[in-house]
C-alpha cells in the first residue's frame, strides 16, 4: 500500500495546482447541485470590493431542492422525487463547497484548529450571499431545503414565490424580483438592496403568459475587466424613482439567463435592447420537450432553445431541468416527454431553413449532477 502513497499524493497535488490555476482567472463558476435544476453560481467580486483576506466570490443559490419529495397542490395530484441522489445533500454541504473554493482561490486562509462548515453547523457565517427563486412550484421553491439556509440571506423571488417564502416566517429579507423591460433598459436600475451595485437580479417574461410559467431569471454583473464600455444614450429613472444624471463610459455587463421551463425566443428583446449592452455568458435552458397531454406545454425544449441561442449567442448554453424524476399522483399519468439531443434538434432546425446553416456557432454543454464549469 505504501508504494502508492507517493504517486497518489503527487497526483493530488497536480490536480489541486490545476484547479488553483483555473481559479486564478477570476471568472464565474457554475455548480450543478443535483441532476435537475438546482445551481450555485459563484460570481467573482470586482477588485475594488475585495479587501485583504476577504472572500473573492459572491455566491447565488438558484432553485435549491436537494432531497426529499416535492408536491404541488396535494400528493394525490402531483408528487415527485429525484431519480438520482443529489450530489450535494444539504445546504451545509453547499456552504462547504463555497468555502473550499474560497480557500483554493486564495480568499481564505486555513488557521490551526479551524473546523469545516459541516462541523460548525448553525453557528457558521454563511457563504451563501443570495437566493434566487424562479417559480413558486415546489421543485423550484422547496420549503425543506430553503429552511436550511441562514435567515439573514436575502431571497429574490417571483411574486407568487415571494408570497410563499414570506409565509415561512424564516427569512428576514424577501424581495420580489423586478421585470426587465425594454422601456427601462439599464440593468443598474434593477440592482435592489441589499445587492451590491455591480450586480442585479431581474427576470424576463413573455407576452400572453399570465402565470409567468415560461419566464427567466436574469443575473447581471459588471465584474469583467475587459468588456467594452459604451456611452449611455440617455438618463433613466432608477428603481427608487430618483433621476440619475446621464454619464458616459457606463460599463457593459455580463449576464446569466436561467429559464428552467424555457422562455419563448420572441421574449428576448429586452436583452437585445439593453443599454448598456448585456453580453450573455451562460444560457440555462433544457432540451426535453415536456407537456401535459396536448393541453399544456411545460418545458419548451431544444427547438426553442436553439432559436433563443441564435439570438443570444451565449458563450455557454447549459442544459437544466431535464432530470426524468420519479413521479406519482394524477399529473404523472398525463405527462408527455420528448427527449431531444442537440444533434437531432440541429438537424430539424437546419431543415426548416432549407439547409442554410444558421446554427454553426451553437454549442451545448451538459453539466451533470455534481459537476462544475468555470465560465471563462
Amino acid at each position: 500500500m505504501d508504494a502508492f502513497d507517493a504517486p497518489s499524493a503527487q497526483l493530488h497535488l497536480e490536480i489541486r495546482d490545476q484547479v488553483v490555476r483555473s481559479l486564478a482567472t477570476r471568472r464565474p463558476i457554475l455548480h450543478h447541485l443535483n441532476a435537475d435544476t438546482s445551481w450555485l453560481l459563484q460570481i467573482p467580486r470586482p477588485a475594488s470590493a475585495i479587501k485583504h483576506g476577504s472572500r473573492i466570490y459572491y455566491n447565488i443559490l438558484i432553485d435549491p431542492w436537494l432531497q426529499g419529495p416535492q408536491s404541488d397542490v396535494a400528493r394525490w395530484f402531483s408528487q415527485q422525487w429525484h431519480a438520482t441522489e443529489s450530489a450535494l445533500q444539504s445546504i451545509a454541504e453547499v456552504e462547504e463547497l463555497a468555502r473550499q473554493i474560497e480557500i483554493l482561490a486564495g480568499g481564505l486562509r486555513l488557521g490551526r484548529g479551524r473546523i469545516t462548515n459541516l462541523q460548525a453547523g448553525a453557528d457558521i457565517e454563511t457563504f451563501v450571499d443570495a437566493v434566487a427563486i424562479s417559480h413558486e412550484f415546489t421543485d423550484h421553491c422547496h420549503k425543506e431545503t430553503l429552511l436550511e439556509i441562514h435567515p439573514d440571506v436575502p431571497v429574490f423571488a417571483t411574486e407568487q414565490a415571494a408570497k410563499l417564502i414570506s409565509s415561512f416566517k424564516h427569512f428576514r429579507s424577501v424581495t420580489t424580483t423586478p421585470t426587465l423591460s425594454s422601456k427601462a433598459p439599464d440593468w443598474h436600475d434593477y440592482s435592489l438592496l441589499p445587492l451590491p451595485s455591480w450586480l442585479s437580479i431581474s427576470r424576463l417574461t413573455a407576452a400572453h403568459d399570465s402565470l409567468y410559467y415560461h419566464s427567466a431569471l436574469l443575473i447581471t454583473f459588471a465584474t469583467h475587466p475587459f468588456l467594452p464600455t459604451t456611452p449611455k444614450k440617455r438618463s433613466s429613472l432608477s428603481i427608487y424613482g430618483d433621476e440619475e444624471p446621464s454619464t458616459t463610459g457606463i460599463e457593459a455587463a455580463e449576464c446569466v439567463i436561467y429559464t428552467p421551463h424555457g422562455i419563448p425566443y420572441t421574449a428576448l428583446t429586452p436583452i437585445a435592447e439593453a443599454d448598456p449592452p448585456l453580453h450573455t455568458l451562460a444560457f440555462l435552458h433544457g432540451l426535453h420537450d415536456v407537456s401535459i397531454s396536448s393541453a399544456q406545454q411545460l418545458n419548451l425544449g431544444a427547438k426553442n432553445g436553439l432559436l433563443a441561442q441564435r439570438i443570444l449567442r451565449a458563450k455557454y448554453w447549459v442544459g437544466t431541468h431535464d432530470e426524468v424524476k420519479k413521479g406519482g399522483g394524477l399529473v404523472a399519468w398525463f405527462l408527455r416527454r420528448k427527449i431531444w439531443t442537440i444533434e437531432d434538434a440541429l438537424k430539424e432546425a437546419r431543415a426548416d431553413v432549407d439547409g442554410e446553416d444558421e446554427f454553426e456557432d451553437v454549442r451545448f454543454e451538459e453539466v451533470s449532477n455534481g459537476e462544475s464549469r468555470i465560465l471563462e
